[in-house]
């Protein structure tokens, strides 16, 4: 979803998310009686793309801080007998303010979209591969057995608590007028219409200098990044050469190295993500505004945010990608499992035997003479288990604890 995502975050998004609000705004006055009907038909009849170059909008936009006051200049020049009614009873942050909450909404829409297809796909791998034993890995090295099953689970359930999160931020229109009065228009009536025409809520007042509704979707999107990147870094990890568990589908070829396929996909999801944390940043740092109107403040969010959105979006749709075409060998999460030649099991013999000072020095004693964790355990007299109990215990597959379970209630929890 990437041409669809970036169309809906590009300078024609954010000019017609402004004319949306401006046209809004003539329906609403005209509903309230305040403008006649045919007038807002005609200003909205002009309220058109077509004719604007948003480059050249921006560059307008210089000299008064923001683009609205020269596009609201082009809209009067259109309709020179219905001037003064265009924008009528609105300020610049109004329509600024209205158009970045109709940006974010319609750029959610792939963007949770995605999310959601990745953790279905997480949901699935979990079942399918809720059997599969691998070797856990805590701090860089060798733990204890865990399953893939478990490991996809706990992506998905990441993946919703981050994607959830998003959908509850409530993106609100904006419209108070020069200092959140509503003074010109002086109806509530307005302000409740236009937030029904251009298809977001109605605040309880004017949010001009309460900007905790995008804080709160910049944190929530830095959430769902760092969910995006911990499921690319274990990708990424469990894709090296000497691991090889997991593959990416296709591609990620070398310029100089024929025999390499690189987790391209992942790379680029985490340099997606490593940006967002210095944008949210910004967001938060734009909280604490002036009075009723700041210098600057609100302007340092038109980009922040838009760069946010198109990070995270894009993030989202290549985790998709991933997880569409993840590859799982399971024969090599078997080999690694072997590695330390039973070692790995230690903690699982201690919770047969009860005895952790005599297996750890044991533990210590196959490490060093390169015998098998199994062959110095038979020897040692102090062990208090037979040799099938041994077996037993060293079988990854039996101390997997309840993975199974957790499994289990992921899979049957009810997504909403």
């Amino acid at each position: 979803m990437f041409d669809e995502l970036f169309g809906k975050l590009d300078d024609t998004a954010w000019l017609q998310a402004m004319l949306d609000a401006e046209k809004a705004l003539v329906s609403a006055l005209a509903q309230a009686g305040h403008i006649p009907v045919e007038t807002a038909e005609e200003i909205k009849r002009h309220c058109t793309i077509d004719g604007i170059d948003p480059a050249e909008l921006g560059r307008r936009a210089i000299a008064a801080g923001n683009p609205v006051v020269p596009l609201v200049k082009l809209l009067r020049e259109r309709v020179p007998e219905h001037a003064r009614y265009v924008h009528f009873g609105a300020t610049s942050q109004d329509i600024m303010d209205t158009a970045a909450a109709l940006v974010a909404s319609r750029a959610l829409v792939p963007m949770t979209a995605d999310v959601d297809a990745a953790m279905h796909k997480c949901l699935l791998l979990a079942g399918d591969h809720r059997d599969t034993v691998m070797i856990g890995r805590t701090l860089g090295q060798q733990a204890s057995p865990v399953t893939f099953g478990l490991k996809c689970a706990g992506w998905a359930t990441a993946l919703y608590r981050a994607v959830h999160n998003v959908r509850r931020v409530r993106l609100d229109a904006q419209l108070g007028g020069a200092v959140g009065t509503l003074a010109m228009i002086g109806d509530t009536k307005v302000s409740e219409w236009f937030a029904v025409k251009v298809g977001l809520t109605e605040p309880v007042i004017p949010w001009h200098t309460d900007r905790t509704r995008l804080a709160e979707l910049a944190a929530a999107l830095g959430v769902l990044a760092g969910v995006l990147g911990k499921i690319a870094l274990d990708v990424t990890l469990l894709a090296q050469t000497e691991i090889d568990e997991v593959r990416e589908a296709t591609g990620g070829g070398s310029s100089t190295l024929p025999h390499k396929q690189n987790p391209t996909r992942s790379v680029l999801i985490t340099a997606a993500v490593r940006q967002v944390p210095g944008l949210v940043a910004t967001m938060l740092a734009a909280m604490p505004q002036e009075n009723e109107r700041a210098t600057g403040a609100w302007h340092a969010e038109w980009e922040t945010l838009t760069s946010l959105l198109r990070l995270v979006g894009g993030a989202a749709a290549r985790t998709r990608d991933l997880l569409d075409g993840l590859q799982v060998d399971k024969e090599r999460m078997r080999v690694n499992l072997e590695l330390t030649n039973g070692l790995v099991m230690a903690e699982a013999v201690v919770a047969r035997t009860g005895q952790p000072e005599v297996v750890a020095e044991i533990v210590r004693r196959a490490a060093e003479s390169g015998q098998s964790f199994r062959a110095c355990l038979i020897a040692d007299r102090r062990i208090n288990l037979s040799e099938e109990d041994i077996d037993r215990a060293l079988d990854p597959a039996e101390y997997v604890g309840v993975a199974n379970e957790f499994v289990e209630r992921v899979l049957r929890y009810r997504y909403e």
